[in-house]
């Protein structure tokens, strides 16, 4: 007789977690078969409904750790009305302290999770459970500034994400099916109808949507969605934040990490370590060699269930911490394809190399909002959402747009860090919207998105301040958002920056699109539409110009990612 069919783990469904104000959550556990004597334990928290991760609870279990997933209030199984982000900071308190009172926990909890389930680990901890041991946010976003919005800019995904987490079930087939949003927010686009109107002609009006939409930049309101600088102080345990080059919400990860290294103590700060890697907001929790249009080495598969393990055997078991954190950073330089090490996110960059606009009359584009039908939109039916690779959208813009080409680089170079911009701008109206984007360009001609960064003008002196544009004369305009990018730039490659306005479909998406007027852009139509001229200056006088962030030179005893931390290569 063999025991062939036993099974590594036990499994119960349908788990009762009482809340303080009288609700239940539910939830499923997965845990280790047979086990001699209480463990730590894993919690993550979703609004997906949990039968998305089971494969994570049916791994954890089967390599010895308790996992807990949990449905939010509202959602799935669990009681209450689902209210988006505001709501898990207390009820994950309470999730934490009842796990740890469980026969089956020895009382040390930790957090596991990634996009929305690594937002609520922060706010989990800002409400320090006592017996919370350590948080691992993926991807996490910061509520107000990349998400509902990016730089005070909301864009129509934001009702795919809102109809996703509909109601109580499962709404991942609606979700995924991009064809039926591209055709809906293409209807929305080319009406000329406020963006308000959005939820009413996606077929799901939205309450949320609309008290989203009543708060358009980053003041209390959204202050209120994220810990405050006390709270971060107070988070004290070990953290492992991870986000990608490309991830949606590398912003939000990044400004986690930065208000809590900031506010906390040294302490704690010595314990929290950073991986960025070159991957979007998926592969960050599934890494892969291609998406994109782009191909990376073998190094970038980094093994990250192994880490987690890892991760877990050292901060609650007291084992040897994980070998592939060798430094407080690990970031993966693409082109290069291989990981670097660094003692915080700003030694990654050794300097700027300054690209000044070459000086002449200044440069002049127009831009109509009212135009739905231009050859930009037959180029947009045909990009695919997540490439990095294709140009059509801005070569269909012809001159409604700036260009600039850096010199090829004389050697091989890394650019690692944040490009910065300061352009001298003049406009016409009230207000517009800009997208920066710079790209690598090849020997062979194909070009590579590396970042990008948005401003509505109105927020030129900052996301908290707006000032409409009261004048025809130049303004500097300071583009310091730029997203995180790790690259080696090839001995006779080049850069290209390029400046558009943003209401026209970036990538296959939409965007919220600014009418020009100056008034609430959320409820402007094309019937407030003002057709803008936006002049870039670079001159003596007014120079403009790109910050690209040059990275450290390889030192001989660099050290190099241990071999164990990868995937098998299928």
């Amino acid at each position: 007789m063999t025991d062939d069919l036993a099974d590594p783990l036990d499994f119960q469904w349908g788990v009762a977690i009482p809340l303080r104000d009288g609700t239940s959550l539910d939830a499923t556990l997965y845990r280790p078969a047979n086990p001699v004597s209480p463990l730590p334990c894993i919690v993550a928290v979703t609004p997906y409904i949990r039968d998305r991760y089971h494969g994570r609870g049916v791994y954890f279990a089967s390599h010895g750790w308790p996992f807990l997933i949990v449905d939010v209030r509202g959602r799935g199984n669990s009681q209450g009305t689902f209210r988006p982000y505001i709501q898990e900071g207390e009820d994950g308190h309470d999730v934490i302290e009842w796990v740890a009172h469980q026969p089956w926990c020895n009382g040390q909890v930790a957090l596991w999770g990634g996009s929305y389930g690594g937002y609520a680990q922060w706010t989990i901890a800002a409400t320090r459970p006592p017996h919370l041991a350590t948080l691992v946010p993926v991807a996490a976003p910061y509520l107000g500034l990349d998400f509902p919005m990016r730089n005070n800019v909301f864009y129509p995904y934001l009702m795919q994400w809102i109809l996703l987490t509909a109601g109580k079930a499962a709404q991942d087939q609606l979700f995924t099916d991009e064809a039926f949003w591209a055709r809906r927010f293409r209807q929305w686009w080319t009406s000329g109808r406020p963006f308000r109107e959005l939820d009413t002609m996606t077929g799901n009006a939205s309450a949320l949507f609309q008290e989203w939409l009543s708060h358009p930049e980053v003041g209390p309101y959204w202050d209120s969605y994220n810990p405050t600088h006390d709270q971060y102080r107070e988070i004290t345990v070990p953290i492992l934040t991870i986000t990608g080059s490309y991830d949606d919400d590398q912003l939000g990860a990044l400004e986690h990490y930065r208000q809590h290294l900031q506010h906390t103590t040294d302490t704690a700060r010595a314990l929290h370590y950073l991986i960025i890697g070159p991957w979007d907001h998926y592969r960050c929790g599934t890494p892969q060699l291609e998406f994109g249009g782009l191909r990376f080495g073998p190094e970038s598969l980094l093994d990250l269930q192994k880490l987690y393990r890892q991760w877990y055997a050292w901060t609650l078991q007291g084992a040897p911490k994980p070998n592939f954190l060798l430094m407080p950073v690990a970031y993966y330089v693409m082109g290069a394809e291989r990981w670097r090490y660094a003692q915080s996110l700003e030694a990654i960059t050794s300097g700027h190399q300054l690209f000044f606009l070459a000086p002449g009359p200044p440069d002049l584009y127009t831009y109509d909002p009212r135009n739905s039908d231009g050859p930009e939109i037959q180029a947009e039916a045909q990009i695919t959402s997540d490439s990095l690779v294709d140009t059509r959208f801005h070569e269909a813009l012809g001159p409604h747009q700036f260009i600039y080409h850096t010199a090829p680089f004389a050697e091989d170079t890394e650019v690692s860090g944040f490009f910065e911009l300061a352009a001298w701008i003049a406009i016409d109206c009230p207000d517009t919207d800009l997208y920066v984007s710079v790209f690598e360009l090849t020997g062979q001609g194909s070009a590579i998105r590396l970042s990008t960064d948005v401003m509505r003008a109105r927020y030129r002196g900052g996301l908290r301040s707006p000032k409409l544009i009261a004048t025809e004369e130049p303004l500097l305009y300071e583009f310091q958002r730029f997203t995180f990018v790790s690259r080696l730039i090839r001995r006779g490659h080049r850069l290209r920056l390029i400046i558009a306005p943003m209401g026209r479909p970036i990538q296959a998406s939409f965007t919220q699109r600014n009418f020009n007027a100056g008034g609430v852009v959320g409820e402007e139509s094309a019937r407030e539409a003002r057709p803008v001229t936006v002049r870039l200056y670079h001159d003596a006088e007014r120079p403009s110009v790109l910050k690209i962030p040059l990275g450290r030179a390889l030192a001989e005893d660099e050290p190099t990612v241990p071999a164990t931390a990868l995937q098998q290569i299928p």
